[in-house]
Order: C-alpha cells, then structure tokens, then sequence
C-alpha cells in the first residue's frame, strides 16, 4: 500500500505528518510505504490514500482514491483514530 501525505509545497507539513504517519503504521502493524508530496504532484505518484489537512480536502475532491483530511498534523491520536477507521471499513 501506497500513502502520500500532502501539503501545498509538499516540503514542510506534509513531511511532518508523513513522519506521523509512519509512526501510527508502524504502532498498527500496517505494512505501507507513506511518503510526502505537493497537492498538483499526487496524482501522479498513484497512492492508494492520501491524508492532507482539511483545508486541502476541496483541492483533492476529485482524486480516485480515498482521502482522509487531518486538522492537526502533530495529533498522533487523531490520525490513529482516522487511519484505524479506514482500515476497519477497508
């Protein structure tokens, strides 16, 4: 499974959530590979989920693969609790 993280640069916080991000798959058990982009670069890395912040959701409304939108990137419980949901409805 493939998980982009993105921001509006693709440099500052989608690489803090990616760093999140691996730390809760990792907590899971997930096996993925999660790396960080910028919001006209993601589709074309062909993720499987993306998480970005909400304020990004309405510029990803047409990506063909789930997105989950994060309001807090340095909440490690909040993207638990979004990425378990995911995964229990997967």
């Amino acid at each position: 499974m493939k998980i982009m993280t993105v921001c509006g640069l693709g440099q500052g916080t989608s690489l803090l959530l990616k760093m999140n991000v691996e730390e809760v798959i990792n907590s899971l058990g997930i096996d993925a590979e999660v790396d960080n982009t910028d919001l006209s670069s993601v589709a074309l890395e062909n993720p499987d989920l993306i998480l970005a912040g909400e304020y990004h959701l309405d510029s990803l409304k047409d990506a063909d693969v789930p997105v989950i939108g994060i309001s807090d990137f340095m909440d490690v419980e909040e993207i638990k609790s979004k990425l378990k949901k995911y995964f229990e409805n997967k």
